[in-house]
This record gives C-alpha cells, sequence and structure tokens, in this order.
C-alpha cells in the first residue's frame, strides 16, 4: 500500500517560495495569478496490511520527522 502525505504552510505563515513563484509568473507573462502558496508531497511504499494502521503510522511520522507541526499542515492519503 502507499501513503501520500500533503505538507501545506498553515494560513496566516508568511511563504516566501510561494512569493517567489508568483513574482516569477508574473515576469513571465502569465498574469491573473495571486497569492501563490508552495508545499511538499511525499509518497510512501508501506508494508502494512491494514489501511488504518498505516494511517496512524504515518500521522506518527509526520508529527515526529516530515512536519513541522507548529508551523505546516499535513493530509494524508492511503491507496491500497
Amino acid at each position: 500500500m502507499k501513503a501520500i502525505v500533503k505538507i501545506m504552510l498553515k494560513p496566516g505563515v508568511l511563504d516566501p517560495q510561494g512569493k517567489a513563484i508568483e513574482h516569477a509568473l508574473g515576469s513571465l507573462g502569465f498574469s491573473g495569478v495571486g497569492e501563490v502558496r508552495q508545499g511538499k508531497l511525499i509518497t510512501l511504499q508501506l508494508d502494512d496490511a491494514d489501511a488504518e494502521g498505516a494511517r496512524t503510522r504515518v500521522r506518527e511520522m509526520c508529527e515526529k520527522l516530515l512536519a513541522n507541526t507548529v508551523i505546516e499542515d499535513y493530509e494524508i492519503e492511503i491507496v491500497e
């Protein structure tokens, strides 16, 4: 089974990479683009047979390593 983890900065947290992307898109002529937010996508191949057990384990991974929960939110998708 596979886990997909989407990590984004929490609302209100400054996103300098998003601002740089927004500025670069404008410089390249892509108008009408505002408030770009940049994040991370992590995929994990898991040996777990139980989807809920896998979700619990991935949540623990996020809390301990994958996400900085002070400034980031995360979403977990389990694909069997």
